[in-house]
């Protein structure tokens, strides 16, 4: 049994609609040129929670919190073609998406 080429693609971003968009404008790419293709798998988010004091010298029961979450995406591509991996190298995507590819 022959050993598959697998290209993975892992999509990180603060906002879920602009990754699940550009994870969107990935798979389009990819389809339409014909190569297989396993995902977007959406991989657990991480959640960071801070807690700052208001007031630090007087009131200190009066606390905010914030939150910061990542998301992530993962996509697989099976077997890619030169005309898979041109496409992919042209797909515009917005500045607050951070990429990773493996092979």
């Amino acid at each position: 049994m022959a050993k598959k080429n697998v290209i993975k693609i892992r999509l990180k971003s603060y906002d879920h609609k602009l990754i699940d968009d550009a994870a969107k404008r990935i798979v389009d790419s990819v389809v339409k040129t014909g190569a297989e293709i396993v995902g977007p798998v959406p991989l657990p988010t991480k959640k960071e929670i801070f807690t700052v004091l208001r007031s630090p010298h007087v009131n200190k029961t009066s606390r905010e919190q914030f939150e910061r979450r990542t998301h992530k995406r993962l996509i697989e591509i099976v077997n890619p073609s030169r005309r898979t991996i041109e496409a992919l190298m042209h797909i515009d995507l917005p500045s607050g998406i951070d990429i990773m590819l493996r092979q």
